[in-house]
């Protein structure tokens, strides 16, 4: 058995260091003073499912079968084919089923990156946020976080093939995340917005999908997602109550840089490398043809992850604070259609059947 440890240049190459800038809380009050947080702590400690028994990982996948050809992402690179001077202007079905293939892994993989960093960013709630029903859930989280890290690593490797690396704008807002003092951030950038942007994430590849592991994957984990959004949801509630204006503006401010100030997700360039196409090249085409698409192909995605995001932003009082700052601008860049949307209690109560169903095997 080989038990040689990797050397320096191997670490550094495998791992990224970073400097949370923030304090340890230990707490010796032990009393269990929030009831709804102990309902949720219960709720997920009975709601714990395990990957190599609840899921049947002796499933064929045919990656080929994974691709909808009908996809939105595809349809538009349909349109790059046909545009003058296209660098993909000769491509066919075949070329377009291994792109298809690729943005699949691509987004998989993105998936499994943001896992792990919602893993680290529970962990640093565990160790932060100073009331211990919080400290005991997010502890669960912590466990919850890692199961969905093994398993997308898992079937990315037995059932698609070579992981991507993690896209740089995820990267950065995860990084930020935990370099921030502030323990609220994580939960808010966390739990509020990185949760609503999987959870539509997760449900649109679960509408789309008929691969039946992936499909109850992608089930276990909204399930774990959707109440790990409604603990931050009654955490931060809690919190926000007792800030001054100044600190609410901040986490507005933090809010719109995640949203109407974001840039676009950059398109994955090692997609196209491995498709033998410089990204450089073709993703200007891209950029065109859906500027001339009446509607985004992507805009039932953004559509599902602000029909989330808005409606518990709401419940946490930061949409109408400082005299609806928030509301003004959100509202300006047309947001505001998503204000009444089913917020995620919605999600959690639905998810909630199914650990109720694994219990009597029928999840």
């Amino acid at each position: 058995m080989d038990t040689q440890l990797p050397d320096r240049e191997e670490m550094d190459a495998a791992c990224k260091v970073i400097d949370d800038h923030c304090q340890s809380i230990y707490t010796w009050r032990y009393e269990r003073t929030r009831p709804q947080l102990v309902t949720l702590y219960n709720k997920a400690a009975q709601s714990q499912w395990a990957s190599v028994t609840d899921l049947d990982w002796s499933t064929d996948v045919d990656p080929e079968a994974l691709v909808d050809l009908d996809a939105p992402n595809l349809r538009l690179v349909r349109e790059v084919i046909r545009m003058p001077g296209s660098p993909i202007a000769t491509w066919g079905e075949t070329e377009l089923r291994q792109l298809g293939l690729e943005m699949f892994t691509a987004l998989l993989s993105q998936f499994m990156h943001g896992e792990q960093g919602a893993m680290m960013t529970a962990a640093k709630i565990v160790d932060t946020v100073p009331w211990i029903d919080a400290k005991y859930y997010a502890a669960t989280q912590t466990m919850d976080e890692a199961r969905h890290t093994e398993v997308f690593a898992r079937y990315i490797s037995e059932k698609v093939g070579d992981p991507y690396p993690m896209n740089p704008n995820l990267e950065a807002q995860i990084t930020g995340l935990l370099e921030d003092s502030r323990w609220d951030i994580a939960y808010l950038g966390m739990q509020i917005v990185i949760e609503s942007l999987a959870l539509s994430a997760f449900g649109e590849m679960a509408r789309r999908t008929t691969e039946p592991l992936l499909k109850k994957l992608l089930r276990y984990v909204m399930a774990d997602e959707a109440r790990h959004v409604a603990f931050g949801i009654l955490s931060l509630s809690e919190f926000y109550g007792q800030l001054s204006a100044g600190e609410l503006r901040d986490r507005q401010d933090f809010l719109l840089e995640h949203t109407v100030h974001a840039r676009a997700r950059s398109t994955t360039p090692e997609v196209w490398e491995r498709m033998g196409v410089s990204g450089r090249t073709v993703i200007p085409f891209i950029v065109e043809a859906a500027a001339s698409t009446a509607s985004s192909p992507f805009q039932g995605f953004q559509n599902g992850f602000f029909a989330k995001l808005v409606p518990n932003v709401r419940r946490l009082g930061l949409l109408d604070a400082n005299d609806g700052y928030l509301r003004e601008r959100w509202g300006a860049a047309g947001l505001l259609e998503f204000e009444f949307a089913e917020d995620t209690s919605q999600d959690y109560e639905a998810y909630d059947a199914v650990a109720a169903d694994r219990t009597a095997g029928t999840a």
